[in-house]
């Protein structure tokens, strides 16, 4: 029987980490020199970059729903495209900079840890140097993209930059590592209220306390495919916390982003297409927690990967809300 070892050995070979998913673009387009640096900015694993975006767009699609309210014909009650592009491209950059700093950061925690030890730094398909020029023209990317929004906004988002810098350091710090990513991850509920708006208010605020839980939430289950080799490395995490108890804790958390998005929702006015689609969010979000197992590493990552289904359904019943402002006196 092959070994995990033997494993890990076979995919550095080929310069893969061993857990690449089979069949990927990134794999059948881009020359072997540059599946390195394919993978230092996870483009092979689009399930970050989707739930990086999702704030974005929620908020973009709150604060046209918002707007669409105020009886000006002249407000469109649809996401900005522009804006819902400039997000999509900021996001995929920005998360491959985060993840390319986190890979510089954790290198020697990578290197004990079996489902990492073949990432591109520890493996030395890449060196350090690098890795922070690749780090560089990412978040080059991401600064023209930037640039594009008004100058409240600019602001806004360069300040999230603080959390940014110290989150890969947490998990060594604290039980609750997830937080601080929920703090990051979530960070575009304000930003995209901010593109439309100039200017922030409870609604986005209230979004993105419920975005944090949220981020929590799906992270900790994230966390137990790597609870194991955490431990023997002192790697900290909600998912280490909570153990046994993660139902219970799951529940709570989103539960009580759920409660949050419907507040965010009856501040902005918008309308009920908007608050099925939350329900049909939180039906996902109950059954993901039904059918948990803690200590089947891959129906772990298969349920964390599902969260981009609620990001779908928030993001969808929200632009619903919109089309229906109009729709409602024709009716």
């Amino acid at each position: 029987m092959t070994s995990e070892k033997d494993i890990i050995q076979s995919a550095q070979a080929r310069g893969r980490v061993f857990d690449a998913p089979s069949g990927h673009w990134v794999y059948r387009v881009l020359p072997n020199r540059l599946w390195p640096y394919a993978q230092l900015a996870r483009w092979d694993r689009p399930i970050g970059w989707w739930l990086l975006l999702w704030p974005c767009w929620w908020a973009t699609a709150l604060a046209a729903t918002a707007g669409a309210r105020t009886g000006d014909p002249l407000v469109t009650v649809l996401p900005s495209f522009w804006h819902l592009l400039l997000f999509l491209i900021g996001a995929i950059a920005m998360r491959g900079a985060g993840c390319t700093y986190n890979d510089l950061a954790d290198e020697d925690i990578d290197n004990q840890v079996a489902r990492t030890r073949s990432r591109p730094l520890p493996s030395g398909q890449v060196t350090r140097s690098q890795a922070r020029l690749f780090l560089a023209l990412q978040a080059l990317v991401g600064l023209v993209v930037l640039v594009q929004f008004n100058r409240f906004t600019i602001v806004l988002a360069v300040a999230s930059l603080a959390i940014v810098a110290v989150y890969p350091f947490m998990k060594r710090i604290t039980n609750w590592p997830q937080l601080v990513l929920g703090l990051a991850f979530s960070w575009g509920a304000l930003v995209g209220w901010s593109a439309h708006f100039g200017t922030l208010g409870w609604p986005p605020v209230l979004l993105y306390a419920g975005s944090i839980l949220w981020v929590i939430g799906y992270d900790t289950i994230y966390a137990h495919q790597d609870k194991e080799d955490d431990a023997l490395v002192g790697v900290r995490s909600t998912a280490r916390l909570f153990g046994s108890r993660t139902r219970e804790a799951l529940m709570i958390l989103y539960g009580g982003a759920l409660a949050l998005f419907l507040g965010a929702f009856a501040l902005a006015e918008v309308p009920m297409p908007a608050i099925a689609g939350l329900l049909a969010a939180g039906a996902h979000m109950y059954r993901q927690i039904s059918v948990l197992d803690i200590d089947d590493p891959a129906e772990c990552l298969r349920l964390f990967k599902s969260n981009t289904v609620v990001g779908w359904l928030i993001f969808l019943g929200l632009v619903a809300g919109g089309l229906w402002t109009v729709v409602k006196p024709l009716v």
